[in-house]
């Protein structure tokens, strides 16, 4: 059996090799290593993929949210809504800029933020919601936007984990994740099911006069060389990883049907399992699964990790700690309980190898470990 790994991103490349080396090489060939013609391709069919008029890369998802928040025209002292359960870059740049971020407690089941949480923060002096597409699913995005409609928030879509996700409306109609409110946002750091070799980020907007405030904020404010109409930042995608990207854009579905076929083997071999809760699924989104997010009760989640540790299984805590009780953040006030569904996760979940290139000896493997641990542990 090969070694396990949480993503498995040698194996993928040898799959790849070939396209990838021949797109590697022919930036280096043409020696346009920034702002060369296969930023624009990529943008260009990114945007095809996703149905959005306007996809503008950056040098990575904390500078897409930044960049996207800027270009709003959000000021100082303005608060923005997000969620506890989240990694810090969705937090950390409405406080770089001088906002409040306001944060409240996810849904227990999807991980995804709350729709009753984000309507009782609402304040006078809230102008954004950004929902976090958590794990790999879209959040509840038509509840979110009729808040936002009624009490005139802009909507920006943290989909970083979530690239080629699907959001159902009641009426049938489908969009993906990040193409639904006034913009959303991306990484494509390498373990992400749209990942390059380096950083790499986008924001996507409908807007198309957003669009071209977001070009300009992110080129240090210029929309003509040496003319300055905003106060910018420098934040662009690199040639190498555009062409990457163009490669691994072709194969994105196969990808993401790769991991939903790993995620409904361990469904089905955890169905059983007491003690464990498998990944509940957002009834309007389909489910890409960025990560395979299992709760582990009891307290027995350690435990867990451990044991699966030492029978060769890595696995990962996403997320430890709650961020109202960072070091960074604990000027906002919150006390420890203020936010219980969070700190409930972030003792029981826990996130189980899931990749495209995963073999059936591998999950067999790790679902084996994972039953025999509960078994002894009845």
């Amino acid at each position: 059996m090969r070694e396990i790994q949480m993503v498995d991103l040698k194996v993928q490349y040898e799959r790849l090799r070939s396209d990838i080396d021949k797109a590697i090489f022919s930036v280096i060939n043409s020696s346009s290593f920034i702002k060369g013609p296969g930023v624009k391709h990529f943008e260009e069919e990114l945007s095809d993929y996703l149905g959005v008029r306007n996809v503008i890369s950056c040098a990575n998802g904390t500078d897409a949210l930044q960049i996207t928040m800027m270009s709003l025209g959000l000021k100082p002292g303005d608060e923005v809504i997000t969620t506890n359960f989240t990694f810090i870059a969705t937090l950390e740049t409405v406080a770089l800029l001088g906002m409040k971020p306001v944060i409240v407690d996810p849904d227990p089941g999807t991980f995804n933020i709350s729709v009753e949480g984000i309507a009782r923060a609402i304040t006078g002096r809230t102008r954004a919601i950004v929902p976090v597409h958590l794990f790999g699913q879209c959040s509840p995005m038509d509840s979110i936007l009729k808040l936002a409609a009624e009490n005139n928030l802009f909507v920006i879509e943290d989909a970083a984990q979530a690239t080629g996700s699907d959001f159902i409306f009641p009426d049938g109609t489908r969009k993906k994740a990040g193409t639904i409110g006034n913009a959303g946002t991306t990484s494509f750091f390498p373990s992400k099911n749209l990942g390059c070799y380096g950083d790499g980020g986008a924001v996507y907007t409908d807007d198309d006069g957003l669009a071209s405030k977001i070009r300009s904020i992110s080129n240090h404010g210029m929309k003509m060389r040496y003319h300055y109409n905003d106060i910018g930042v420098n934040s662009r995608l690199d040639t190498i990883q555009a062409e990457i990207l163009r490669v691994k854009l072709k194969h994105l579905d196969s990808f993401n049907k790769a991991r939903q076929k790993v995620a409904a083997f361990y469904d089905n071999a955890f169905r059983e399992c007491s003690n464990l809760v498998i990944p509940e699924r957002e009834k309007q989104s389909t489910h890409i699964f960025h990560q395979y997010t299992i709760r582990v009760g009891n307290g027995l989640r350690d435990e867990l990790k451990k044991y699966l540790q030492e029978h060769g299984i890595p696995s990962m805590v996403y997320y430890p700690a709650p961020l109202h009780m960072q070091e960074a953040y604990r000027y906002l006030g919150y006390t420890e309980n203020d936010f219980p569904v969070t700190t409930l996760l972030c003792r029981e979940v826990l996130s189980l190898p899931v990749h495209t290139e995963m073999e059936q000896d591998q999950l067999e493997h790790i679902t084996g470990a994972v039953i025999e641990f509960f078994e002894k542990h009845k």
